[in-house]
């Protein structure tokens, strides 16, 4: 427990000089590209250069969908194909049906986050389901059709996840995007892989995708953390307190106040397409708009026992390994959770604002059968399933245009589906489908809302495994 307690010490500014965020790679040669892939002109099907060879042994496999295919065609930019089954056609309804859409809301008379905040002691009626929005593909954020030239610009070639999140700086308000493994230059050994990196972005014109400007070395407001010029630097280095840790992947991202906070998954191991185990989950935060960040040892959960030497196990915490923050500002943050993998339930908590690191202060949904539902205190394994298996990478948002919480992630069926719901506990609404996976072949995953949504537009980056890049998507709801 010492080394724990060492690294609870670590501020945001000193993570640098103690080697908790240390320097990873080289910057890309000038006149190595093999990763890279010349912009294809609008419309345009091709097969994207992979940032790294299929049978490269430490891929992380267990990423993958289960119907990925690695040679599947680019999709197209603009509105999603027809085809049969599809958004543009005949409605599609997930295993719990369809639920016609209700009459508009009255946005002269729209009450804010707060009164949606149902008393826990009455249960609100079900929501209704989305029913048959229109999706499109708005832009590429990173890889070899993007046009922000992340392989020449950052070093990334690829990269997955592009988790988003409002930076809460009103004086220079922007987005935040983490990546999980992100590769660049795969001809050299090690092929510059660093564990995660991030994006900065100011760019509200989102119908055309997301515009990242340059990084510059030491400027918390550029385009991207660097440590070297055009490479994006690895922003969560490992902690070094287990033997087996292939990666470590953030999977939430939010802001309190200009305190930037990211939770994250120590991998143990990956296993087949869609599963993976975890040593545990724990939080990093940055007070320096991403720039440095630093773990705080007392918000790690272990995923088993003995799972993290010195670190005791609380059941429960094996629902938090993964999850989506949302704070929709009645003075708490809420934060999803769901086992490694992509075969469980989600669960929900929630925390005060101000004690996002203390876990002692988090509280858990805890709904028996026939009940009306509490929140409780400090007992992960009181956490009930507030919505049902299998829920892969999530995110969640209040939405002002449907007075409802909203909530994406893929299914069984590697589909993106949307579920909405009066309070962040539920009742969640029937799931339906916004994106099909064979609309975009080749394996999608992790949709994640863009905090700059507006009125009917839903924004959200989704995951390509075929090109191991990351897309800005754009639903427009009824």
């Amino acid at each position: 427990m010492s080394a724990l307690r060492r690294i609870a010490s670590v501020s945001a500014a000193s993570a640098v000089a103690i080697g908790l965020i240390a320097p990873v790679g080289v910057a890309p040669r000038a006149t190595a590209a093999p990763c890279a892939q010349t912009t294809p002109a609008p419309g345009a099907s091709v097969v994207p250069t992979l940032p790294f060879p299929r049978s490269v042994d430490h891929l992380p496999i267990g990423r993958k969908p289960a119907d990925a295919d690695d040679a599947a065609p680019l999709p197209r930019l603009g509105p999603l194909s027809p085809n049969p089954g599809s958004l543009n056609s005949a409605p599609i309804q997930d295993q719990a049906g369809v639920i016609p859409w209700p009459n508009p809301p009255d946005m002269g008379n729209q009450p804010g986050p707060n009164a949606m905040q149902q008393n826990p002691n009455t249960a609100p009626a079900p929501a209704a389901a989305v029913a048959t929005p229109t999706t499109s593909i708005a832009g590429w954020l990173d890889g070899p059709a993007s046009p922000n030239n992340t392989y020449q610009r950052f070093g990334i070639s690829g990269a997955d996840l592009g988790i988003v999140w409002d930076n809460g700086n009103p004086s220079n308000d922007q987005v935040l995007l983490a990546f999980g493994d992100t590769y660049g230059d795969c001809s050299v050994p090690g092929q510059q892989w660093r564990r995660n990196t991030l994006f900065r972005s100011s760019d509200r014109s989102l119908a055309d995708g997301i515009a990242v400007p340059d990084g510059v070395i030491g400027d918390q407001n550029s385009g991207s953390p660097e440590n070297q010029p055009s490479f994006s630097k690895e922003i969560i280095d490992s902690l070094n307190l287990v033997a087996s840790e292939p990666s470590v992947i953030p999977t939430a991202g939010i802001a309190v106040g200009t305190t930037q906070y990211v939770n994250f998954m120590s991998v143990k191991q990956w296993g087949n397409p869609g599963r993976w185990t975890t040593n545990f989950s724990a939080i990093a935060a940055s007070t320096d708009n991403g720039q440095n960040w630093a773990v705080d040892p007392a918000t790690i959960r272990p995923a088993g026992w003995g799972r993290v030497p010195g670190a005791p196990f609380v059941s429960g915490n094996q629902n938090f390994q993964q999850g989506a923050f949302m704070r929709p500002g009645d003075g708490y943050v809420y934060s999803f959770g769901t086992p490694s993998g992509r075969g469980g339930a989600a669960y929900v908590a929630r925390v005060p604002e101000g004690s996002v690191l203390d876990l002692t202060q988090y509280e858990y949904w805890n709904k028996p059968f026939f009940s009306n539902g509490s929140w409780v205190r400090n007992k992960p394994w009181a956490a009930s399933a507030v919505i049902p298996a299998p829920v892969s990478e999530m995110s969640a948002q209040y939405n002002p245009y449907l007075q409802k919480y909203v909530v994406l992630y893929c299914n069984g069926s590697n589909n993106v589906v949307i579920r909405t719901a009066p309070a962040p506990q539920g009742p969640w609404s029937a799931a339906q489908v916004l994106v099909t996976s064979t609309q975009i072949p080749g394996g999608i995953y992790a949709p994640f809302i863009h905090p700059w949504s507006s009125g009917r537009d839903l924004y959200f980056t989704l995951s390509l495994w075929s090109a191991y890049s990351v897309m800005l998507m754009h639903t427009v709801l009824p």
